[in-house]
């Protein structure tokens, strides 16, 4: 039987893994890996903010990361500098002013590791309603939204063409993962959810022949990174967070392994 606080802790991950899943996968598609990071360092400068102004640290998370929104769509309308350039800009400037703020808290005890890499062994009752609801809220947006989101992604002029607002789904996209990065921190962290975000979505590639069943298997390896990170922290001591981004690292390395034997397969096959 397990303790409640695994249990709490595997359904935290679960809820997170559900939506990251289906994000990332778009994440990939638009290769903006970077974006997850500079959500994650926009969320430090909120972490900063919250404990300096005693907000609630997730709303603050929350704030900061719709003004990184707002700001890198309007940065991308000057068209002068490139989305990666903008993105590294705004990352580091975000991670260098919550560190900066934080030196004003000097009262205030910070875990600032629990922050950084996440202490899902830590989820109470409360977290669990926040990262289950808020999902569940997000994954109805991002159902909604996902036809116009798909065409935006892959066929950015078709989608101007057939009048979707590409503007605007850009900046759902931006909010969604801003969202989302805020319910993962208890789990990973701010500085691992790119990985959560990335790496299932590239490990479920291989397995998919449609971009809706990539999607959802991401969701289903994601899930197991968090059963099997959760399970080998338990039993060899290690860092909880990190060994969940370690396990999903495993798992796309074993799906990449199957696809490279698989395409093999049918050489060795034929004749001569």
């Amino acid at each position: 039987m397990l303790d409640d606080f695994l249990v709490r802790a595997l359904l935290a991950g679960f809820g997170v893994a559900l939506i990251a899943g289906p994000l990332g996968c778009l994440v990939v598609w638009r290769r903006m890996a970077y974006l997850g990071d500079s959500l994650a360092h926009s969320a430090l400068l909120g972490i900063a903010l919250g404990l300096l102004l005693d907000l609630d640290t997730t709303l603050a998370i929350v704030i900061a990361g719709l003004a990184f929104a707002v700001l890198l769509v309007g940065l991308q309308q000057q068209r002068q500098l490139a989305t990666d350039t903008l993105l590294g800009l705004l990352a580091h400037s975000g991670l260098a002013i919550g560190l900066v703020v934080l030196s004003f808290a000097e009262t205030l005890r910070v875990d600032l590791m629990g922050y950084l890499f996440g202490d899902v062994l830590a989820v109470r009752a409360g977290d669990l309603a926040w990262i289950w609801g808020g999902g569940a809220v997000l994954l109805a947006a991002l159902v909604r939204l996902w036809r116009p989101l798909l065409l935006a992604t892959i066929q950015e002029e078709m989608a101007r063409a057939e009048g979707l607002p590409v503007l605007a789904l850009r900046f759902g996209l931006t909010v969604l993962l801003a969202l989302t990065v805020a319910l993962a921190m208890k789990v990973v962290g701010i500085l691992l959810i790119t990985s959560l975000l990335i790496v299932p979505a590239a490990a479920a590639r291989p397995l998919a022949r449609s971009p809706e069943a990539m999607a959802l298997v991401a969701a289903g390896l994601g899930c197991l990174a968090v059963a099997g990170g959760i399970g080998g922290s338990w039993f060899a001591d290690t860092p909880t967070g990190p060994s969940i981004v370690v396990a999903a690292l495993l798992l796309f390395l074993v799906t990449q392994a199957a696809a490279a034997a698989r395409h093999r397969l049918p050489r060795r096959a034929s004749p001569g």
